[in-house]
């Protein structure tokens, strides 16, 4: 019998049948993640991919967040990034697997060395960010310095904080920035997302205030008609969030189009992550 054929993410975005109905294989666990991460190959039909498992009986049970729902989260956030167009989030699907049902993500293999993109981040000794990048703010570096932490002012970045505005992500560290071998950025780990209340922090906070593009009005507005009662996104979220979270998404989506700006940060919720990578 002749190896699977290993299918490359672009072939698999559209097609989620592989992580859907393929084995599972776990090849080990990434021990550095708060929840349970295992690594996984999937096979089906003469196909294989790696991927990511989550299992919901591996979660860190959260005062702010449902036991045992992340992993629909996560799904969650990948539903609404296909409907926005921008393919942001790997394909990601809910089943069931070795350990229960979890999170099934594909993942995403980096680019070779000599092929590495744009730095996206960076720690610069200036108070003010270069031409081609947006401040975040000031960290301490130690004995007693501090630097200007700054995002590149990448249109790639640009759509990636709109998502977040949208699902209201609590936890968009650089570590959850991940771009592949052809340039191509996708944001990872969207567990603590669609909270009800706002908790959405953020590094990507370079163009708070600024007026939203038009590629990113026309998507929105696309979302909220999806977003409406009877539409299959709505449908499909509804059995991943509860429905004070369903409305409060259809609430931020809103008031992005009414105000036509990026969101600021704001409120009692920290606006940056700790740590920020």
């Amino acid at each position: 019998m002749s190896a699977p054929e290993r299918i490359p993410a672009r072939r698999v975005s559209g097609d989620r049948d592989l992580l859907a109905l393929g084995e599972l294989h776990v090849e080990g666990q990434i021990r550095e993640a708060s929840n349970a991460v295992l690594v996984c190959t999937v096979t089906h039909e003469g196909r294989e991919a790696r991927c990511v498992y989550k299992p919901v009986r591996g979660e860190r049970p959260l005062w702010d967040f449902p036991d045992g729902n992340l992993a629909r989260r996560e799904v969650a956030a990948y539903e609404v990034s296909e409907v926005l167009g921008w393919g942001l989030v790997p394909p990601t699907v809910l089943r069931d697997g070795p350990y229960g049902e979890g999170m099934v993500q594909l993942w995403i293999d980096g680019p070779d060395d000599e092929a590495v993109g744009p730095e996206l981040l960076a720690l610069v000794d200036r108070e003010e960010p270069e031409e081609g990048w947006k401040a975040i703010g000031f960290a301490e570096v130690g004995e007693g310095r501090t630097a200007l932490l700054v995002h590149a002012d990448d249109a790639r970045l640009r759509r990636l904080s709109v998502l977040d505005a949208v699902i209201n992500n609590g936890d968009r560290k650089g570590g959850h920035l991940l771009v592949d071998a052809e340039g191509r950025l996708f944001g990872i780990d969207h567990g603590v997302t669609f909270n009800s209340e706002d908790k959405l922090r953020t590094l990507l906070w370079g163009w708070a205030g600024e007026p939203l593009t038009e590629e990113a009005t026309g998507a929105l507005e696309a979302l909220r008609v999806a977003l409406g009662e009877g539409e299959p996104l709505a449908a499909r979220l509804g059995e991943l969030i509860t429905p004070a979270e369903l409305e409060a998404v259809r609430e931020r989506v809103a008031g992005l189009l009414k105000t036509g700006r990026h969101r600021e940060p704001g409120g009692d919720w920290p606006a940056i992550p700790w740590p920020p990578v």
